[in-house]
């Protein structure tokens, strides 16, 4: 292990199962995956059986709140006790290399570990790594129970960097062909490809520590983002995973006191990849209101007043394309989609930054104010669609957030808006393939 504490870097120790397990059946998708639908996890099931597998060692969030829960982890804790005595990984210091590719596009990312002395999950942090988005407290203690007794951790976090002049990970996989292959194979149920390479050169991983050290750099910093000098340097923004690395954090905060400063606990296994890597796309995630009992619409107009104009629109296409124009400086634009048709909403002179923001926060208040109403969160315009044509139901349809605005909007607003951005559809999630000792 070699630590870099300024970056808050660990080049840590990754497990890998030995040769002659089967790959196919060890890599199972992240457990806040699918939460609405056993089924894909009895498939999952079904096709491990009692093979040797990280859905032994992770408790699917499909289970959280029933009986299974208290079972799943205990038995996931046994599950790494007996793995590791039955000497079923290899060790290998240093970087991964990872590239997985999935629906036509490849995503290239590095392992490494993260300091979480230097994570925050509060709002308004000015940590060198940051939560994008608002956690939800109540989601940590389930995930704590797992990770309190836990031999291994098991990565799904996928973390960003902001390096458009691509000088972190595109330099080794430029280099990656020479690099010793780990791992090649399909992944199940129709998740794509999955092939990683054990950065073994020295040389390269401190090419990569001094281009994350030039990112994190005050210089570079603050005349990239134009933002003065009492904003924190950002260099790492949680892409997927936050809740799990905020309980690594909550587990890191309850251990330290008694622990030595380089314990392994005080580090977290992440996948980090370039914001601006073209395998990397952002879906909007959509927004619909059930048991509606009168037109929303009214209770839009009272909330912005003369800011917002709201246009019928003579179809679903002619509203989706009017939400993805390109925007207008001072203006935010979304659809609203009902049984009674579809509207085109601007705002001017909006309070936050993204059109995201602007609808969750008449939706919060909306919501404090009809109790008998719930809101969901959806990915795809079809859904959105069906779910808010039906009668007391209203769909609000999101334009996407741009890649380029995720770590500006971070900077200046604090953590976005919950449920803003999906990296992926669920099959494009990242699945657990490596494993770090955590005790």
């Amino acid at each position: 292990m070699r630590n870099y504490p300024h970056i808050g870097v660990q080049v840590a120790d990754v497990l890998l199962p030995k040769p002659g397990i089967d790959l196919q059946k060890w890599a199972v998708i992240a457990c806040d995956q699918f939460t609405s639908e056993p089924e894909y996890w009895e498939k999952v099931a079904a096709l491990v059986g009692e093979a040797p597998s990280t859905f032994h060692m992770i408790l699917p969030e499909v289970y959280l709140g029933t009986p299974e829960e208290t079972r799943r982890i205990q038995s996931a804790q046994e599950t790494m006790r007996r793995y590791l005595e039955a000497n079923l990984f290899e060790t290998y210091s240093g970087l991964i290399y990872v590239e997985r590719t999935v629906a036509g596009k490849t995503r290239r990312g590095l392992i490494l570990a993260l300091d979480l002395e230097k994570y925050e999950f509060t709002p308004g942090a000015q940590s060198l790594i940051r939560a994008t988005e608002g956690t939800i407290l109540e989601r940590i203690p389930p995930r704590m129970r797992i990770r309190r007794g836990a031999l291994l951790e098991l990565p799904h976090i996928l973390v960003l960097i902001d390096d458009p002049e691509r000088t972190v990970i595109e330099p080794v996989a430029e280099q990656s062909e020479r690099l010793p292959l780990l791992y090649d194979f399909d992944l199940m149920l129709g998740s794509g490809h999955l092939r990683g390479r054990w950065v073994d050169d020295l040389a390269l991983e401190q090419q990569v520590i001094r281009a994350l050290e030039r990112l994190a750099s005050p210089e570079v910093f603050y005349t990239k983002y134009g933002v003065e000098r009492d904003k924190g340097v950002l260099l790492f923004a949680v892409g997927d995973g936050n809740h799990s690395l905020a309980t690594a954090k909550s587990v890191w905060e309850e251990l330290k006191a008694q622990a030595s400063p380089d314990h392994p606990a005080r580090y977290a296994l992440v996948e980090i990849e370039n914001l601006y890597d073209e395998g990397l796309e952002f879906e909007p995630i959509h927004r619909v209101a059930f048991n509606v009992q009168q037109d929303i619409t009214e209770d839009l107009k009272a909330w912005f007043g003369e800011r917002l104009s709201l246009q019928p629109c003579v179809s679903e296409d002619a509203m989706v394309e009017q939400v993805h124009r390109p925007p207008v400086q001072g203006e935010h634009r979304f659809g609203i989609l009902s049984a009674q048709g579809n509207w085109l909403a601007r705002v001017q002179h909006p309070d936050s930054n993204l059109p995201v923001g602007t609808v969750q926060a008449f939706l919060d208040a909306w919501l404090k104010r009809h109790e008998s109403a719930k809101i969901d969160y959806i990915h795809g315009r079809e859904v959105v669609s069906r779910l808010g044509r039906q009668p007391g139901n209203y769909g609000f349809y999101l334009p996407a957030m741009p890649k380029t605005e995720l770590f500006r909007t971070v900077i200046l607003d604090g953590v976005l808006p919950r449920k803003t951005f999906s990296m992926g559809e669920a099959i494009e999630k990242r699945f657990y393939m490596e494993a770090r000792r955590i005790a």
